[in-house]
């Protein structure tokens, strides 16, 4: 049985530090959100069909870490899939900002917060962590160097 992550920010195998509030929002500035993140742990990045796409680097906390402050009437949702997690995005500007989910991996209800769009944090001075969504190998956990997006052919 998976253990159940507690702490802000979970990834298995992550150390507990410290959690700070940041605000966030979409580019035209309709949707604005803050959230309770932990920094100093490593934000994931993953090789789903989605994530591929839209290229977010995420941070998990639980609900209670999540605050809408505005631009709930901007928002546009899109779920898809095994309905694990939804994406919200701004249905004026098309930025993704954040979205809810469940997973009892991470210990059941979260909220993913893109954090490249966190206001005054460098998304690329963050510690990246990889998981392989396109296969659903979740159990395989995070690693330090990106998935592929193939599978790799039986010889």
């Amino acid at each position: 049985m998976e253990p159940k992550m507690e702490q802000t920010n979970v990834h298995p195998g992550s150390p507990v530090t410290h959690a700070k509030t940041y605000t966030g929002g979409c580019h035209c500035g309709a949707i604005r959100f803050e959230a309770e993140i932990d920094l100093g742990a490593p934000v994931s990045r993953c090789n789903c069909s989605v994530c591929t796409k839209i290229a977010p680097s995420t941070a998990i906390v639980k609900p209670s870490a999540f605050r809408l402050l505005s631009g709930e009437g901007a928002l546009a949702r899109y779920e898809w899939g095994g309905k694990t997690g939804t994406r919200c995005f701004c249905q004026h500007c098309g930025v993704h900002c954040f979205g809810p989910g469940h997973l009892e991996m991470l210990g059941g209800d979260f909220v993913s917060i893109n954090v490249n769009v966190l206001d005054g944090v460098d998304p690329g001075a963050l510690r990246v962590i990889y998981f392989d969504g396109r296969h659903d190998d979740w159990q395989a956990g995070p690693r330090e160097t990106p998935w592929p997006i193939e599978a790799a052919k039986p010889s």
